[in-house]
């Protein structure tokens, strides 16, 4: 069976269907690129917001026209959209041939064998709990922990995810191992809150043990924090981050909210004050720390002066990156009941001048760049213009930016994706990039990486690790 994966929506996503991949290798499929050359297309959809829900539904009317236009002989959506609207898409998308949601996942291959789809009832030898699809096995998502105990008004994330569930730190170190073994050099640590990790297993294992333990365990040069609520960004975490040099100086912190009210109506714990506080913190304790945020703009009552508020928040602050969402009503969530009553036109126009306030904040925090020399990661090789294109510490993958770096065709012409080079900085480009020169090339990557624990790759009659439980 030719299987093809569409996959939308968040990295914790991505890991979920690197395992799918890998469950269904080890039951005989083959994984293509192109879904019109697959037997089976399966399309793991987002319902975070109305945008990513309306991708979800095109991808899959699109992957059902392939049916008729193609030898596709199923269609299979999965996933977070799945969990709260299977009914009615049932009902609306008949020529999908199956809808499973998150906490269904485990009837992925039953399904897939009950339609004679996979004929191979029995594992193989096991791939590993993750099988890689794109085109840049250097940069790999590791996901800790499932679903979300948090109550935010606005989320629908636990009504898709559920309860929030750590992974065993064992687990997890195996499966950042095997990423090491197929080329990793940056891992993403990705969860609905990473600062939450380790509470429900009460055995005192938190986040700062984690990095620790992938720190200690494996030899993969670069960890990234990606999605911590503040209320968990402890002193004892701030101080692994500024020890170890492999964890990068880089917090994602979701403050969503610059006024008090405004986060109050939201449900979110902090207020303009702690913001201010914790900020100031995390600078002291970690040197050249770059921080992230998100922001939501017309939530249901945000007033002219809750907004203004939340702009010259975050003129105070100066962070690094802000990403802006305009707030789009979710079914189910406590936001529901609160009457929308900012104008569409009103949360674009606000939408568009926070990102442009952002913008000035982000080249201007980036001009203290220039000059200095910086270790980056090389995402593509050379191009057509004799560039490199590459990723400094405070650039996380796909969000944060690139580097475009000179000088590799005469003094490093072989450098290939994945390896690091030191470079001199010499501007800022278009506000959020950056053009430099190459120094010298600091670590290739191994041709044939090793790990220090037994690979978690199961024998023939095996069941999978307790990890692929992660979609319940």
């Amino acid at each position: 069976m030719n299987v093809a994966f569409l996959t939308l929506g968040c990295d914790k996503n991505t890991v979920d269907s690197e395992k799918y991949l890998a469950d269904l290798v080890a039951h005989g499929a083959t994984q293509v690129d192109d879904a019109a050359d697959a037997d089976v297309v399966i399309v793991n959809t987002c319902g975070f917001i109305d945008a990513a829900k309306q991708e979800s539904i095109d991808a899959i009317v699109e992957a059902g026209k392939l049916k008729q236009t193609g030898g596709v002989q199923a269609v299979f959506a999965i996933g977070c959209m799945i969990e709260r609207h299977k009914d009615e898409l049932v009902d609306a998308l008949p020529e999908i041939d199956c809808f499973l949601g998150t906490s269904e996942t485990d009837r992925l291959v039953p399904e897939l064998l009950e339609r004679g789809l996979l004929t191979e009832d029995r594992y193989l030898t096991h791939p590993g709990t993750r099988l890689y699809s794109g085109e840049s096995p250097h940069v790999r998502y590791l996901k800790i922990s499932e679903g979300c105990d948090h109550t935010c008004a606005f989320c629908a994330i636990p009504l898709m995810r559920g309860k929030h569930r750590s992974f065993a730190l064992d687990e997890i170190v195996r499966e950042a191992q095997l990423l090491e073994v197929q080329g990793a050099r940056e891992v993403s640590l990705v969860a609905q809150d990473l600062a939450h990790y380790g509470r429900d297993l009460r055995n005192g294992t938190g986040l700062p043990e984690l990095l620790e333990a992938l720190v200690r365990e494996t030899s993969i040069p670069w960890f990234r924090n990606l999605y911590l609520y503040s209320a968990g960004i402890t002193p004892r975490l701030l101080e692994v981050i500024a020890a170890h040099p492999r964890i990068l100086r880089y917090l994602d912190m979701p403050m969503q909210h610059g006024h008090d009210a405004t986060l109050a109506r939201m449900r979110r714990p902090e207020r303009a004050k702690t913001i201010r506080e914790k900020v100031a913190l995390y600078r002291s304790v970690v040197p050249e720390l770059s921080i992230r945020t998100t922001c939501i703009v017309g939530f249901p009552g945000e007033t002219d002066d809750e907004f203004d508020a939340l702009c010259e928040l975050l003129e105070e602050l100066r962070l690094d990156r802000v990403g802006v969402f305009s707030y789009s009503p979710q079914e189910g969530t406590r936001a529901m009941a609160l009457p929308d009553d900012v104008p569409e036109s009103v949360k674009y126009e606000r939408l568009e001048r926070l990102t442009e306030l952002q913008r000035s904040i982000t080249a201007d925090r980036y001009e203290r760049w220039i000059g200095q020399t910086v270790r980056v990661l090389v995402d593509r090789a050379v191009d057509v213009n004799g560039l490199l294109e590459a990723r400094a510490p405070w650039q996380a993958d796909g969000i944060d930016g690139v580097t475009w770096v000179a000088g590799a065709e005469t003094i490093a012409p072989a450098v290939t994706p994945g390896t690091f080079v030191d470079v001199v900085v010499d501007e800022v480009i278009d506000d959020y990039d950056f053009r430099a020169r190459l120094v010298r090339v600091a670590d290739r990557p191994a041709t044939a990486p090793r790990a220090s624990r037994a690979l978690p790759l199961a024998p023939a009659g095996a069941a999978p690790t307790t990890m692929g439980a992660f979609g319940r």
